[in-house]
């Protein structure tokens, strides 16, 4: 029977417990200041009897069904199979309340503040939806927020920074560094140094230290479960040849990729190839990335010969973070997923030709697996396969940006 919209979440099994600080073999871990260890480790035992807690989980899938809108559908695209020549699914991550798969875990977070009696948010953004996320639900749950933007990305997406603004958030332009997400990242790191005793640092994807990793994959497996029981229904009890996600620090991929690890698919993260791998202007960070610790966590960051952190780039907001997640790291050093990159041209075309042949406008970030799959169907993604690709985010916030690249200017 089909999952229909508003059918009650019910929430599969929690995952593995991390051990040894959160590790996911040589990768993950807590490399923090002192003055964080404390809320850390409060966060760390809050969430564990919370996850464990039949009244925390009902309460959190019962937000996930009346205010986030789930379960999202998966929607089989048979025009964009016809071109492609393989079968396409798609998980609508985009049709979540606020437009991203960001609410499933900002939700959760959120109870966890209300749990350690906290009464301040503050959040880091890149394409400006985790942003929404948290602004949208501070103001359900009365809670003050600010939000760090980099100065470059709060101008390239101007429409979430009105929507965080109109929904009483403050949000704050970071300047230093590329003035992108890494460095608003260190600007929120700097604020919860300061204000720990009464803020919660709601970390928008799974990077930063234990438990961040291991909590925000917990709150978005729910991608996952979903997806797995909605592809079997529509494959016969089969499961997808592959499922794809695009990767920048890897939550929504993490999230899906939680529904499949135990099954055969192959699962496929696209990394942002900016300008093309060789260029040096990409977000490739499992593909040219090497160990090293960054905002908490060991895994892979793009570095120079120094070991320094060398600036990311992708025509996506969301993707230009030179690091991934410690358990992607971990996915791919073991080979249980496979990571593959496009370009931002590629990613253009992705957006184009979903919108064209299905009349689905997707986020940039979202795009890039698209157009790996475009590039790659009839090659390392045989003809005839079955492909599912979790969709994130909806590809308003980004019209004016693409608009332009495409040769018009929008009033």
């Amino acid at each position: 029977m089909a999952i229909a919209r508003g059918t009650p979440v019910e929430l599969g099994a929690p995952g593995p417990v991390p051990t040894d600080l959160g590790r996911f073999g040589e990768f993950g871990g807590r490399y923090v200041p002192e003055t964080l260890v404390p809320a850390l480790e409060e966060l760390e035992e809050v969430f564990k009897v919370a996850w464990a807690s039949d009244e925390f989980r009902a309460e959190f899938a019962g937000l996930l069904t009346n205010y986030a809108g789930r379960p999202t559908p998966v929607t089989e695209c048979h025009r964009l199979s016809e071109r492609l020549g393989v079968r396409v699914l798609l998980k609508r991550e985009d049709l979540t309340h606020t437009g991203s798969h960001k609410i499933n875990n900002v939700l959760g977070q959120a109870l966890l503040t209300k749990r350690m009696g906290k009464q301040r948010v503050i959040a880091e953004t890149g394409a400006g939806q985790h942003g929404v996320a948290t602004a949208t639900v501070a103001a359900l749950f009365g809670l003050d927020c600010v939000v760090f933007m980099g100065a470059v990305d709060v101008e390239r997406q101007a429409l979430n920074v009105w929507r965080m603004r109109l929904l009483g958030a403050e949000v704050i332009p970071v300047e230093s560094g590329s003035a992108t997400l890494k460095d608003a990242i260190n600007d929120a790191l700097r604020d919860w140094v300061a204000t720990v005793e009464y803020t919660h640092y709601c970390i928008g994807s799974v990077v930063g230290p234990h438990p961040y990793p291991w909590m925000v994959r917990e709150f978005q497996r729910v991608v996952g479960d979903e997806a797995r029981e909605q592809s079997r229904e529509i494959l016969g009890g089969a499961d997808p040849d592959i499922v794809a996600a695009c990767v920048g620090g890897g939550s929504n991929a993490i999230g899906t990729f939680a529904g499949f690890l135990d099954t055969d698919a192959r699962l496929v993260g696209v990394e942002a190839a900016g300008l093309g791998l060789e260029s040096g202007k990409h977000g490739a960070s499992i593909d040219r990335g090497v160990p090293g610790v960054l905002h908490g966590s060991r895994s892979l960051y793009l570095q120079d010969e120094d070991g320094q952190i060398k600036e990311a780039h992708s025509i996506s907001a969301g993707l230009d973070y030179p690091g991934v997640g410690p358990e992607h790291a971990a996915l791919a050093a073991s080979g249980r997923a496979e990571y593959h990159s496009a370009t931002d041209d590629e990613a253009l075309a992705g957006f184009q030709v979903l919108a064209e042949t299905e009349g689905i406008v997707p986020a940039l970030e979202s795009a890039h697996a698209i157009g790996w799959l475009a590039r790659e169907a009839g090659h390392a993604v045989p003809a005839g396969s079955t492909v599912l690709v979790t969709l994130s985010g909806r590809g308003d916030k980004d019209a004016a940006q693409v608009a332009e690249r495409l040769g018009t200017k929008l009033p």
